[in-house]
């Protein structure tokens, strides 16, 4: 897996990282010139691990079906680069990474983080990787949040944005749900105040957290094709267990933590990327009845969107289930930024 590594990364709250690791793949070659890159980002839950074979811990990447030769991210044409974002756990410095300060896991100490702060990190990166502007960015969900925040942090370094299933603000009380999951979290005899690593982890209370996450998210909806209800509970049970086995209760926090500082609306004005937008009407999470006060003020502000709503029974998971509801578009929008 490779990382790219800096030191004494300097956050947004005035707190540095004595030392920075975010780790990332890459589908595809990057040009001589470095001018076909497009940078995707993963949602909150998720990995870098955007394509390609399902890795040994099971992960399978989540935009498999778009990326690859021919796909809509055609690896034959742009390099996809996908990279875990700060705070989270696959890789990247997070609540889980040693503070080489004191030779101790970050755990519940970790610093706040924003926004800016994460996508200043995957500029970092691709700036040590020779990229002076990406062909776009894309992502879906927390990805789609990143996605705007390159919008107005960066607003020279990419011809396109790609936000789906997204919005560009919170819109769901996140410091209140993370103190929530804080008491929560709590009540499990291994939290010793979030230093729980040597303890075992918090498994059990992920666990019934992220079956709760499927379900408000829709996956149900995935198992129909099993007749037995007990089947569909083993593997509604069985997948959440999988994420809890290695997922980092403190990341969750941070990363919601984050969120409740995040809101872009008024730097609509700083974009100056095309932006293709798209919402799913059964999404519940991001619902399609934000689009028309989102789309009124980012037109307001001169930004050039177009924008799409899917029909699906899917909910949050239409992008990833139902590709072929979005790829046409995508394609011609890309199509559109050749030469930007």
């Amino acid at each position: 897996m490779p990382v790219f590594r800096t030191a004494d990364f300097e956050l947004a709250s005035g707190a540095t990282l004595a030392e920075l690791e975010i780790a990332y793949e890459c589908y595809g070659d990057i040009s001589a010139g470095a001018d076909n890159v497009i940078l995707v980002t993963h949602g909150l839950t998720s990995s870098h691990h955007a394509a390609g074979a399902v890795t040994a811990d099971r992960r399978k990447g989540w935009w498999s079906e778009v990326i690859g030769p021919g796909k809509v991210f055609d690896t034959d044409r742009y390099a996809i680069v996908s990279a875990n974002m700060l705070g989270s756990c696959y890789g990247s410095t997070g609540p889980a990474s040693v503070d080489p300060r004191t030779g101790w896991r970050y755990g519940p100490r970790f610093p706040d983080i924003t926004f800016e702060d994460i996508v200043r990190t995957q500029h970092l990166l691709l700036r040590s990787m020779g990229v002076r502007r990406l062909v776009a960015v894309a992502g879906s969900s927390f990805g789609g949040l990143q996605v705007f925040q390159w919008a107005v942090s960066f607003p020279d370094f990419m011809a396109g944005i790609i936000a789906m299933d997204t919005g560009p603000k919170d819109i769901f009380d996140s410091a209140a749900i993370a103190a929530r999951l804080v008491a929560e979290f709590s009540r499990d005899p291994n939290w010793h105040g979030g230093d729980y690593y040597a303890a075992g982890g918090l498994v059990p209370a992920l666990t019934a957290l992220r079956i709760k996450t499927l379900k408000s998210y829709g996956f149900e909806e995935r198992l129909k094709g099993l007749a037995d209800a007990s089947a569909r509970e083993r593997v509604l049970l069985e997948t959440a267990r999988e994420w809890a086995d290695e997922f980092d209760a403190n990341s969750l926090v941070v990363l919601l933590r984050a969120m409740a500082r995040y809101n872009v609306e008024q730097d609509f004005h700083r974009i100056r990327a095309r932006l293709f937008y798209e919402l799913a009407d059964s999404d519940e999470i991001f619902p399609a009845s934000i689009g028309a006060e989102v789309l009124t003020k980012l037109r307001a502000a001169g930004v050039d969107v177009t924008f799409l709503k899917v029909h699906s029974r899917h909910g949050h998971y239409a992008t990833t289930e139902e590709p072929e509801k979005w790829v046409p578009q995508v394609r011609r929008f890309l199509a559109q930024l050749d030469g930007a």
